[in-house]
């Protein structure tokens, strides 16, 4: 399959990979959302329930910490962060989107470790609910694609 604004896509197989998914409770309709599409997705690629190991967190600030206890245990493959920040009338909003955003890269660069990050940030309920399926999806894909080719490299 190809894409014209990503070239040659790799065939995705996670039959062999263990994941760590967190999910931060905070707008949990949506984040439930992108759990079941993940999980979904995660199937579809060959990932088996077994091999899938899902904690809850109060919201996207708790995220990085659960993330580098799942990496810490270096029994995982890769790891996907979920969680939906809507932006408010206060400064509140960029300060979690900032902060988790920069804590799931950073934990990631230091375990070596790939993370797809779909904590959604959007401007009101409804741009989550659009893009709850799509992003699950998309973070099922991106962290086997990243297994696979941190396995590669190695």
């Amino acid at each position: 399959m190809k894409n014209a604004n990503q070239g040659t896509l790799p065939a995705l197989d996670g039959s062999q990979l263990r994941v760590g998914i967190v999910q931060a409770r905070f707008n949990e309709d949506v984040t439930g959302a992108l759990l079941n599409a993940c999980r979904d997705e995660l199937a579809a690629l060959g990932v088996s329930n077994e091999n899938i190991e899902h904690v809850s967190v109060p919201g996207a600030l708790e995220v990085p910490l659960a993330l580098q206890a799942l990496a810490d245990s270096e029994r995982f493959d890769a790891l996907i962060a979920l969680g939906c920040i809507i932006r408010g009338e206060t400064y509140h909003f960029e300060l979690v989107a900032n902060e988790s955003g920069a804590g799931v890269t950073k934990v990631g660069l230091e375990h070596g470790i790939p993370i797809a990050n779909a904590i959604l940030t959007t401007e009101n309920m409804a741009q989550a609910v659009a893009r709850q399926v799509d992003k699950g999806r998309d973070a099922a894909r991106v962290a086997v694609e990243m297994a696979q080719l941190l396995e590669r490299l190695a």
